[in-house]
C-alpha cells in the first residue's frame, strides 16, 4: 500500500466591502486572535467562487451578490496559524446583500473598518499584502 500523499489546500478568502467601502474582518482563534477575513477550503468538485459564496453564507450569515479575483498568496507551515499547514489563498473582492452578520463559531468578533484604519487592528500579513493591492489599484464592484 502506497502511503498517502498530502497536498497543499485550496482556500479562498473574501475581502468584504459594504456600501460605504468599510471591509468586513473577523476576530478567530484559528489566526491565534488575530482579525482576518472569511473564508476556507474549496471542497472537490467545487468552483473557486462556489466555495466563497458557501463560505461567506457559513461564517457570515450573507449572500454574496459579485466577487472579482483579487490574488493568490501561498503558505506554507506558516506559525501565525493555528495548526501546520500548506493553504493556496485565493481572495476575491466582495459585495454582499444586506444584512446582519451572524458569525459561526469559527470566530469571535467582528467590525466593519474603513481600510486605511484596518492596521488599527491586529491583522495578519496575508490580509496586509490583499490591502496593499487593492490601495495600489482600487478594484470596482459596482
Amino acid at each position: 500500500m502506497k502511503p498517502t500523499k498530502q497536498y497543499p489546500e485550496p482556500t479562498v478568502g473574501a475581502l468584504i466591502f459594504n456600501d460605504k467601502n468599510q471591509l468586513l474582518i473577523v476576530k478567530t482563534h484559528k489566526w491565534k486572535g488575530k482579525f482576518t477575513i472569511p473564508g476556507g477550503h474549496a471542497e472537490m468538485g467545487e468552483y473557486l467562487e462556489e466555495a466563497l459564496k458557501r463560505e461567506i453564507r457559513e461564517e457570515t450569515g450573507l449572500n454574496l451578490v459579485k466577487a472579482k479575483f483579487l490574488c493568490y498568496q501561498e503558505f506554507v507551515y506558516d506559525d501565525c496559524f493555528w495548526e501546520k499547514r500548506h493553504f493556496i489563498f485565493f481572495d476575491f473582492v466582495c459585495r454582499v446583500e444586506e444584512g446582519i452578520v451572524q458569525l459561526n463559531e469559527e470566530a469571535q468578533d467582528y467590525a466593519w473598518v474603513d481600510i486605511d484604519k484596518v492596521d488599527d487592528y491586529p491583522v495578519d500579513k496575508y490580509l496586509k499584502h490583499s490591502l496593499d493591492l487593492i490601495r495600489a489599484t482600487p478594484l470596482s464592484l459596482e
